[in-house]
């Protein structure tokens, strides 16, 4: 695997709720079904992409905390290994939230991620990013370091109306940052077919210049075995394989390894 051909995407929405977190803890499991050697890194202070995963942090480990702040030459020091084959991941901390205080003063700030994981991003086929709900130094940085945004969009309004500044702030960030930056897709979420509302922002998503281009065939369907999974520690694909949820994502997987 060359450097450049591993993948490296941003899942991201300022929204928070839209299904961000969901998205890249399951995505990564599927992808990792396919064959694919999978990195998710945890760039939330929330850390719930670390928890999906059953991950406890404890005081000894490294974090995407203590890389974004140098603390470490080598970042495969932080890579820990799942349960799952072929699924690795950064683990988040809750530290993270300081760190946009502590390097407001620090030169080249938003490089700090792509500087330290450039040197082990080669090892994988795929790099998934979570990102913080909200516009931030930490989403700066990891919209620095990747290649392709992946836009979850919860099938509600608010959800839709708040793809406008998203959008903005990816070509904000390919314009001044990273020219490498490009939107992969928008990919429906919680999408409910029995509700009129669900079903008219589909509507809006299809018809809508800015996405229609963008828009992933699959959807992920409202499923409760997707929040069950999560509050497990497992990703839905080996939570419950018969799930709406795990074929989704399944799906979700397979488009995107067919949109390269």
């Amino acid at each position: 695997m060359g450097a450049n051909n591993t993948r490296i995407i941003a899942v991201a929405n300022e929204k928070g709720g839209v299904g961000k977190t969901v998205m890249v803890i399951n995505l990564g499991a599927a992808l990792s079904l396919e064959g694919k050697k999978v990195l998710i890194v945890d760039m939330d202070p929330q850390f719930n992409a670390t928890k999906g995963l059953g991950v406890d942090v404890s005081e000894e480990m490294m974090t995407t905390y203590d890389i974004i702040k140098g603390k470490s030459d080598n970042a495969s020091d932080a890579i820990l290994n799942t349960q799952w084959k072929g699924l690795d991941l950064i683990p988040s901390h809750v530290d993270l939230a300081g760190a946009e205080i502590e390097l407001v003063d620090v030169v080249g700030r938003e490089n700090m991620l792509k500087e330290a994981l450039e040197s082990i991003s080669r090892d994988y086929d795929f790099i998934l990013l979570d990102t913080p709900p909200s516009l931030s130094l930490l989403t700066v940085n990891v919209l620095t370091f990747a290649k392709e945004v992946l836009v979850p969009c919860q099938t509600q309004p608010y959800a839709y109306s708040a793809l406008d500044e998203l959008f903005d702030t990816i070509f904000a960030i390919k314009e001044e940052i990273n020219p490498d930056l490009n939107i992969t897709g928008v990919v429906p979420t919680f999408f409910d077919r029995r509700t009129r509302v669900s079903r008219s922002i589909m509507d809006k998503l299809k018809n809508d210049d800015r996405c229609s281009d963008l828009l992933f065939d699959t959807v992920i369907r409202i499923n409760t075995t997707i929040a069950d999974s999560a509050d497990a520690g497992k990703p839905v694909v080996f939570y419950r394989k018969s799930s709406y949820g795990s074929s989704d994502y399944i799906e979700l997987a397979k488009e995107l390894l067919a949109r390269n």
